[in-house]
């Protein structure tokens, strides 16, 4: 390993460890959409709870785990694809090195080793984020008729505290996929590594902050918030 991998990969590590404190100091300073969200989601939760037929609420939920389910079946293949190459032999490993830059093969499986952990590392956000979310489903399904304001705000925020922490691990997944392409990026050069790393980081933090849906979605909360009970 050349001193250019070496550089790219702390530059990897340094975007894909600290890609969450900044998300989280950028939605104290200007807001995000991750943040945004969670008060969307509290306020849906709330809602929920003073609904007498919750039906709505359990098919959202349901098509939401049906969309975890698609993400970690995709994962899973993925993974499989890449381990098959990393554990596939010599053979296997020149057919994958022929499309990139020449390397030595402790240096091309340290490659594919970095796609292998960005891919098991979503993967494992993706099964705890459908967990929890058919939690928050149990939790609806049992939810009784509630006749006091003070009963159906506590449900709605029990309600809402699961479900959050579902749906954040839902996006920590799908951020496992841009990871993994720049990652990915690494067969070519640690040049390609560094901008592909660059780019992933710059386009997460733009759909974040500055995308159409984050201003939407901002929009939304500061029309929904007032509706939210007081702590």
């Amino acid at each position: 390993m050349t001193i250019y991998d070496g550089l790219a990969l702390a530059f990897f590590f340094m975007c894909w460890l600290g890609y969450g404190p900044l998300l989280a100091l950028l939605a104290r300073r200007s807001g995000s959409l991750n943040d945004d969200m969670l008060v969307v989601r509290r306020v849906w939760m709330t809602a929920m709870a003073h609904r007498e037929i919750r039906l709505v609420d359990s098919q959202l939920l349901g098509h939401s785990i049906n969309s975890g389910g698609f993400f970690a079946s995709t994962n899973l293949l993925l993974i499989a694809a890449v381990g098959s190459v990393l554990f596939g032999g010599d053979q296997a490993l020149q057919g994958v090195a022929s499309i990139g830059e020449a390397a030595p093969t402790l240096l091309l499986e340290a490659k594919l080793a970095l796609v292998l952990v960005c891919l098991a590392r979503g993967l494992l956000d993706f099964i705890w984020s459908i967990r929890q979310m058919n939690y928050a489903l149990a939790l609806i399904g049992a939810a009784p008729e509630l006749h006091t304001e003070a009963d159906r705000v506590a449900l709605g925020e029990a309600a809402g505290n699961l479900l959050n922490p579902a749906l954040s691990a839902f996006s920590q997944g799908v951020r496992g996929y841009y990871f993994a392409l720049a990652a990915a990026a690494w067969l070519f050069g640690p040049l390609w590594l560094a901008l592909g790393v660059a780019a992933a980081f710059c386009l997460l933090v733009w759909r974040q902050a500055g995308s159409p849906a984050a201003r939407a979605v901002r929009n939304a909360r500061r029309l929904l918030e007032p509706h939210l009970p007081e702590r």
